[in-house]
């Protein structure tokens, strides 16, 4: 199929695409080709935060808010991965149904497939593929946030991170070093107890980590069931992008993502050879030697990749 074709924009062949990535298909190449002079328009908008803060319940409303401002909205949900099939446990339809018929709106779901980023290795060609589609806004949801889970700061523009109050999430924010990614900071389901206690935390935190006003993170309180600060929230994000803007910042993260997915790539294709390398040759002599205590583990590594690239 010719991606170039503006008829590739269909919500039909983008889901295609978007399988072919998240499959890691043979015409990868091929459509990262077709397609990538195309990106770089696209505001990526991270949201990540704790199991049960509400991520998808606030990104379901924020989208009704950016599609008021004929925002067209490309959302990837990443969910856990099933263990029999390897595929998205939560589907998108049951969670943002209320917009599957909107045509300003495409909702994907995408198994995180083991990654502990809380991101799967496929998400930045799936943002490539929504971006080159003309969507200006695309939502990235994670699995959750923890130690490990905190790469969406590599991929997206802004990074949300949503709290909620009386759940200890003050504590885990601090343990995980979120707030050194956040750029903004919601309190989700503040018409419970508790909000104005978090607030403050927060904003001791941040009194910490901030001492200029100039990139402090801003910290917004909402609540699905009466939208109260949703428009707020949408008001910020187009502020942070502003910001990037006018500081030079926007093009500065383009060319260090850049930079950062050719790594991620050559890394993953040089893991593959290796294997390959090994799987072909069950008597590897290098193998063999490690296993007989000759040489160390590294040394083994050297020897393995002087042979791939000679």
């Amino acid at each position: 199929m010719n991606y170039s074709d503006i008829s590739w924009k269909k919500p039909r062949v983008i889901a295609k695409a978007l399988s072919e990535a998240e499959n890691g298909g043979k015409e990868m190449t091929s459509l990262m080709d077709q397609i990538f002079p195309h990106t770089g328009e696209a505001h990526v908008v991270g949201v990540t935060g704790a199991p049960g803060a509400g991520k998808s319940s606030l990104t379901n409303t924020l989208i009704r808010e950016l599609r008021k401002q004929d925002l067209k909205v490309g959302i990837i949900a990443v969910d856990p991965s099933s263990p029999f099939s390897g595929g998205a446990i939560l589907g998108d339809r049951i969670r943002m149904q209320d917009h599957s018929l909107d045509s300003g709106v495409f909702i994907r779901s995408m198994a995180s497939r083991g990654s502990l980023g809380g991101v799967s290795v496929s998400t930045r060609e799936a943002i490539s593929i929504l971006d080159a589609a003309g969507f200006d806004i695309i939502i990235l949801e994670t699995v959750g946030v923890g130690q490990s889970e905190i790469d969406v700061v590599k991929i997206a523009d802004s990074v949300l991170v949503v709290l909620t109050p009386n759940s200890g999430d003050s504590i885990q924010t601090m343990k995980a070093g979120i707030m050194e990614i956040g750029n903004i900071f919601v309190i989700n389901k503040s018409d419970l107890s508790g909000t104005e206690k978090l607030l403050r935390e927060i904003e001791v935190m941040l009194d910490f980590y901030y001492h200029e006003q100039e990139n402090r993170p801003s910290v917004v309180s909402t609540s699905v069931m009466s939208g109260a600060g949703v428009e707020e929230l949408s008001s910020k994000i187009d502020d942070h992008k502003k910001q990037l803007k006018t500081s030079g910042k926007w093009d500065e993260l383009r060319e260090q993502r850049a930079r950062e997915q050719v790594m991620d790539l050559l890394r993953h294709e040089i893991g593959k050879r290796v294997e390959k390398l090994i799987s072909h040759d069950n008597k590897n002599n290098t193998i063999n030697s490690v296993l007989e205590y000759k040489i160390s583990p590294h040394r083994a590594a050297e020897k393995l990749i002087d042979e791939i690239i000679i």
